[in-house]
């Protein structure tokens, strides 16, 4: 009898200890969407923003660059630091806060000055996600960790996707500061929930990162191949849809409030792209043959966007312009640690995210130059050419990896015999 309560308070224990990891998990989940939702929430209405306050092309490429700049600087260092303190809740509530301050700024002034500054403070948040994505994994055993990879991945999808859907619609209905009151609403609701993240206490398993590692990763000639191929990836994409072309769909007679549809044509074929590459095109093509596709098919539409006049089409190139890139995205993850080996991927991952953190910053302030210099359509013929820049550079370390790849089979082969 006294072994049966004993069973009974064992289950009970067992059950309280999953209860409270699984509500640690919906937490995590929630300010994990708290964190991306406000960002992304004013993104599509940003530029057009800027614009109506007096904004030049120029100064508007580098306020949507400054969000880059602040990961490029900020995300290793974070990163770093975090390690050599063995605790990542800190730096999420610090991310939080930081969010939440920049809306502040945003719903206070009309200063394009401040605005600026807003702006580089949501780079700084954006950069705390490093603390995000290490802190979630240990409320799972190890052969979850990929599970917790997918659904941290899918919530910013989910937050981007949803925040992008109804700034148009919003911004039509109350004017142009209301997504900056919707975004610190939320904010403050994630800076509360931020408090209550619950952080295990045993010390982090491995060692802090240490600079002669980073060095010899960094060195990595496969990486820096990946990294410098998603620079330009990442140029194209914050220059168009999270950058110019809204403004150019409002050039064309698009109203604000029919821009949710501009993001529905891109962002659903992006993320569908996504199971698509593994499950069809890789096998299909090969990576390097797919992502060479890929990025083609996303120069052409992206250089298709200035010359087309009528919404219908404007939305049906949004569609293969999102599936495009969707595709690339995936496949550069891949790639970038493919090489590696598995006890330095976790610093390959950091260098990799910091190093495209370039083109973020880079593509949108050079597209800005051009728009202001030659007309809003001379931003999509540049980064249409990044596009070409990557399909061409594709195409030569393609062959030099088909050619490792016979070389590698032909001693296998031999080894055999």
């Amino acid at each position: 009898m006294h072994g049966f309560f004993l069973t009974i308070i064992e289950l009970e224990v067992v059950a309280l200890s999953t209860l409270r990891t699984n509500r640690n998990k919906y937490l995590f989940i929630v300010v994990s969407f708290l964190l991306w939702f406000p960002q992304f929430l004013y993104v599509p209405i940003f530029s057009p923003y800027m614009e109506s306050l007096g904004g030049k092309y120029t100064f508007i490429g580098l306020v949507l660059s400054s969000y880059g700049i602040m990961q490029l600087l900020c995300r290793l260092p974070i990163g770093i630091f975090s390690d050599v303190k063995k605790v990542r809740k800190p730096f999420i509530i610090f991310g939080m806060l930081a969010s939440l301050l920049s809306c502040m700024i945003f719903l206070l002034t009309d200063s394009l000055g401040w605005i600026l500054a807003a702006r580089a403070l949501a780079g700084i948040s954006a950069a705390t996600w490093v603390a995000f994505t290490v802190l979630y994994p240990r409320f799972f055993a190890d052969h979850e960790v990929h599970r917790a990879m997918g659904s941290i991945s899918f919530i910013v999808v989910l937050a981007q996707f949803l925040g992008m859907s109804f700034s148009g619609s919003i911004v039509s209905e109350w004017g142009w500061k209301a997504p900056f009151w919707i975004a610190g609403s939320f904010s403050i609701l994630g800076v509360i929930l931020s408090l209550f993240i619950f952080e295990p206490k045993e010390g982090i398993e491995r060692e802090p990162l240490k600079v002669k590692e980073l060095a010899t990763v960094i060195k990595e000639p496969s990486l820096m191949k990946v990294a410098l191929l998603s620079i330009l990836a990442h140029s194209i994409i914050f220059s168009t849809m999270f950058g110019f072309t809204s403004n150019y769909a409002l050039n064309i007679g698009f109203h604000p409030s029919e821009l949710s549809f501009i993001v529905f044509a891109f962002m659903i074929p992006h993320a569908i792209a996504t199971l698509f590459i593994g499950r069809v095109l890789v096998p299909l093509l090969g990576e390097w043959n797919a992502l060479k596709t890929a990025f083609f098919f996303a120069s052409v539409f992206t250089f298709l966007i200035p010359f087309v006049q009528s919404k219908g089409l404007f939305l049906a190139v949004q569609i293969f312009s999102g599936f495009s890139l969707g595709l690339i995205f995936p496949l550069l993850l891949g790639l970038a640690i493919e090489k590696i080996a598995p006890e330095k991927r976790a610093t390959a991952m950091g260098a990799y995210q910091a190093i495209y953190a370039i083109g973020i910053f880079a593509g949108p302030f050079l597209a800005g130059i051009f728009n202001s210099l030659m007309g809003i359509k001379a931003g999509f013929y540049f980064v249409g050419v990044l596009g070409l820049v990557a399909t061409f550079l594709i195409i030569i370390w393609g062959k030099d990896h088909a050619k490792l790849a016979v070389e590698k089979s032909v001693k296998k082969s031999k080894a055999g015999a």
